[in-house]
């Protein structure tokens, strides 16, 4: 296990793809089981209700129940909710249910309803902070329009707000200049398919997507990379790419879900306004989780 009781976020922790009843039901059920599951295969913990676990399409009662259920299943230093919400009163109330429960940590979107400014940013982050529970802030500026700049984390950071940053925006040359700036932050790889790029520049850790149906692979991957055995991190690499890259794409949680389908786990269905892979999209997604599993992956 990778991650320290003082900074919980770091290792490999799973973004929880929700399994969903063929009647879109969420089964809690089969979640505790994959929240074991993963952690039984080297995954250090898990991030409920993130964007993978369609949390924007969950009831207040459900969402309230993945994270207890999550913390039955593995214990709650090892479960990181989402609480990303429109405004800064539910995140808190949302990161208070999650220490509530026993969680160690939560993960922090910026505001999402508006294109924010700094002020409001930092006034958010403020806001959420007074739960008491360690902030991972969450740089995806891709769905946000909110980009956490390293010179706007290196200030969260500095008035203590934030712990970590889950960096999705995709361009690792932040890292370096994250570190200069805010070098106690730790960084965490926030999109699958810079994982190795950001594992050389410094992460401490990975907020992951794939090892929801490839977990050990995704592991040594991750210990590959992290630990300078280059020769095993880039052939693994080269070898889950063509998966891993779905995780950037808009639609990640249907093809991760497909893949774990693939590999016997249950998936299942997605919650509108989210709609099935195209035909096209489904062959790519299959052939690649096939060929990761022929060659022993899963």
């Amino acid at each position: 296990m990778t991650t320290t009781p003082n900074r919980p976020w770091r290792g490999v922790l799973v973004a929880t793809a929700l399994p969903l009843t063929d009647e879109l039901a969420v089964d809690h059920g089969k979640f505790a089981e994959h929240c074991t599951w993963l952690v039984d295969n080297g995954c250090d913990g898990v991030v409920p209700n993130g964007s993978l676990g369609e949390y924007q399409v969950l009831t207040p009662e459900e969402r309230a129940k993945v994270v207890e259920t999550a913390v039955a299943a593995i214990g709650g230093a090892r479960v990181m909710p989402g609480v990303a919400a429109y405004g800064s009163a539910e995140s808190r109330r949302w990161a208070e249910q999650a220490r509530d429960a026993g969680c160690a940590s939560v993960m922090l979107l910026p505001p999402n309803a508006y294109r924010a400014d700094e002020r409001s940013v930092l006034a958010h982050y403020a806001e959420v902070a007074k739960a008491g529970l360690p902030i991972v802030a969450y740089n995806n500026p891709i769905d946000t329009k909110v980009d956490l700049v390293p010179e706007l984390l290196a200030k969260l950071h500095g008035e203590g707000y934030i712990h970590a940053v889950k960096e999705f925006s995709g361009d690792v040359r932040r890292a370096y200049q994250l570190a200069e700036l805010a070098p106690e932050l730790d960084l965490l790889i926030g999109a699958d398919d810079v994982l190795l790029e950001l594992a050389l520049a410094g992460a401490k850790g990975w907020v992951a997507g794939y090892p929801n149906a490839l977990p050990a692979a995704s592991v040594e991957l991750y210990h590959a990379a992290t630990g300078g055995d280059l020769a095993t991190a880039k052939k693994l690499y080269e070898q889950l790419h063509p998966l891993l890259r779905w995780d950037s794409k808009v639609e990640f949680v249907q093809a991760i879900k497909l893949s774990m389908d693939i590999v016997g786990r249950h998936g299942g269905p997605v919650r509108p306004p989210r709609v099935p892979l195209l035909p096209e999209q489904e062959a790519v997604v299959r052939t690649a989780t096939e060929k990761a599993v022929a060659v022993g992956l899963a």
